[in-house]
């Protein structure tokens, strides 16, 4: 069997996750190649180290450049910071490797251009790039987007799109990197406003055409960091300027002229990992919530109107999408099955010889969402149409 060897750049909370993806895919699924964990790189070589032993990658590293020049490299997966993805992943691709990038794909737009461009002209070398918007593998999820496109709901009017999350209402959380715009790109907006903007157009199978929104920072200035480990972290003395949103509202609308709404917050009290989303059409409706990730909500609005009324599916039998490859119906799945089910595809996807989704391109037009909502609050909400060559970031 062919053997695809890995190197994956970073260490933190997503690491962990893509590393559970990596050792897990190819003892569940019957993959056309086998992954090896070949080397994970990181800046700090004893804790890199710590997290290959820990994760079970063959070696650390502490130079990416150096890792990816290496010829026995096949994949380079990105889970670093945004402000690093381009250079990242524009220098594996010229060199011949495929890439996994987390999301967004980028800090700006000028960045996610010149990296869709990249994976444009390594394409016909056979090199495949992905973005990892992994919450499309969620098995109820990718039903869901099935349903519709089968046509259950009929007529798309409308989506209620959401990710709310509550772990930086208390303002002594400390200044992580995801709070500084020269790292993150932006806050709420482009840390889970994306995965909510990819699921709604990903569901529906519809692209925005243009947003009216606002955005807004609640908590200015925190405690700086000490240490950090995933969304947690210890304050040291003195404190920093928060420069992201903590906040996202904006509504949408669609290429077929329908109307969507969004939410990104990491203000919302009690909700720990609520990415929802609510699809409304002539014939019925489907609903998803992340805190309850393994069923969806189903209205049939053409049965008789005395049995109407959501109704929850467990999707967790073999028919459903992935599942086969688990447990037995009932036996639920969890955060983690997700990044499996991202491995599987993305090798597929090489190994076939045709592009894993979301592609580059895919990515790309989720940052000129993200984009068009941070220049419609700037200008008092004024609706801004999602458009190539119109944006406000510079590389």
């Amino acid at each position: 069997m062919t053997t695809l060897r890995v190197a994956m750049i970073g260490y933190g909370f997503m690491g962990a996750a893509h590393s559970q993806g990596w050792r897990t895919a190819p003892r569940v699924f019957d993959l056309p190649a086998e992954p090896e964990m070949a080397v994970i790189v990181g800046r700090n070589a004893a804790s890199v180290g710590a997290a290959a032993r820990k994760w079970g990658w063959d070696g650390s590293a502490t130079d990416w450049r150096d890792v990816i020049a290496r010829e026995d490299i096949d994949v380079v997966d990105i889970v670093t910071p945004g402000d690093s993805h381009a250079e990242i992943a524009i220098a594996a691709l010229e060199a011949g490797k495929h890439v996994l990038c987390e999301k967004p794909l980028a800090n700006t737009v000028a960045e996610a251009e010149a990296m869709a461009e990249a994976a444009e002209r390594a394409a016909p070398r056979g090199i495949r790039a992905m973005v990892g918007f992994t919450y499309r593998r969620v098995p109820a999820v990718t039903f869901l987007r099935n349903l519709i496109a089968e046509g259950v709901v009929g007529t798309v009017n409308q989506v209620r799109a959401s990710y709310r999350q509550d772990w930086l209402v208390d303002p002594q959380m400390p200044l992580a990197w995801r709070l500084q715009k020269e790292h993150a790109g932006s806050g709420a907006l482009g840390d889970i406003g994306a995965h909510a903007i990819d699921l709604a157009q990903f569901v529906t199978g519809l692209k925005l055409e243009k947003v009216s929104g606002v955005v807004d920072t609640i908590v200015r200035e925190r405690p700086l960091l000490d240490s950090g480990s995933g969304l947690s972290g210890t304050a040291g003395a003195g404190y920093g300027a928060v420069t992201v949103d903590d906040v996202a509202l904006f509504t949408g609308r669609f290429e077929s002229g329908a109307l969507a709404s969004f939410e990104a917050s990491r203000f919302a009290t009690g909700r720990k990992n609520a990415l929802q989303i609510e699809v409304s059409g002539d014939k019925g409706a489907l609903a998803f919530d992340l805190e309850d990730l393994n069923s969806v909500e189903f209205y049939d609005r053409t049965a008789p109107s005395d049995r109407q009324g959501f109704r929850k599916i467990l999707v967790t039998e073999a028919e459903h999408p992935y599942v086969s490859a688990w447990w037995p119906a009932g036996h639920m799945l969890g955060y983690e099955h997700g990044f499996s089910h991202q491995v599987k595809d993305l090798i597929e996807g090489i190994m076939s010889g045709t592009d894993p989704h979301p592609t580059f391109a895919e990515g790309l037009q989720v940052q000129r969402v993200l984009d068009a909502v941070e220049r419609s609050s700037s200008n008092d909400s004024a609706w801004m149409p999602v458009t190539a060559g119109i944006h406000a970031g510079a590389a």
